[in-house]
């Protein structure tokens, strides 16, 4: 029996290394999919419009939030980011597990609508860590480094709101945790409602045939 396929959400302050997490648990494991999401943020060095993100400008994002075209969508530092919903639910369909990256406001959001959704919060080991992470990047002023540690200061108020919180200090750790956790919430009732209620019609046909 073919299952449908969970929708998780992953957030984590920038920093904490949820991209690379998540490009190592698609790599890792065939039963995942990584949702691209739209963006009016410049793409950065070495980053690909329709792999990265869908890069898009202002205009165009407005647009598709007025089609209903986006499962979720918040604004980040002067900057639009949003889901595209057509190709999360193609993939769900399939039986996919599909991975959604994005800021907290969103993950509330999709909560809001999906109440199955899986909400899962990265963390580093330590603040100081988060800071030199940053600074690692080299690819921010020290004014967006700062602006970035007091953006994680405000989403630590929210972590309570999250389903599960994983530590990113090794990474094949974390990705072995993640995968185990997801597999573990696949085996709950509701995500084997389906299966539940066939055994009971074969329980119930095989007991009234025995009467």
């Amino acid at each position: 029996m073919k299952h449908k396929g969970l929708l998780i959400v992953v957030s984590g302050f920038s920093g904490a290394g949820k991209g690379t997490l998540m490009k190592a648990l698609v790599a890792r494991y065939d039963n995942y999919a990584l949702s691209v999401s739209m963006t009016t943020r410049a793409p950065r060095e070495g980053e690909v419009d329709g792999v990265s993100y869908f890069f898009v400008d202002k205009d165009t994002f407005e647009k598709t939030i007025e089609k209903d075209g986006l499962i979720e969508y918040a604004r980040y530092v002067d900057n639009y980011y949003g889901t595209p919903k057509a190709w999360v639910e193609e993939q769900m369909a399939a039986g996919k597990d599909v991975i959604l990256e994005i800021e907290i406001q969103g993950a509330l959001k999709v909560k809001e609508k999906f109440p199955d959704a899986l909400l899962m919060f990265v963390m580093p080991p330590s603040a100081q860590e988060l800071r030199r992470r940053l600074v690692g990047r080299g690819t921010e002023t020290e004014e967006i480094i700062d602006s970035r540690m007091q953006r994680a200061l405000q989403e630590a108020q929210g972590i309570e709101n999250y389903d599960y919180v994983v530590i990113n200090d090794k990474l094949d750790d974390c990705v072995e945790q993640m995968h185990q956790i997801i597999t573990a919430v696949h085996q709950s009732p509701d995500c084997r409602i389906d299966f539940i209620n066939q055994l009971r019609e074969e329980l119930n046909a095989l007991v009234k045939g025995e009467e």
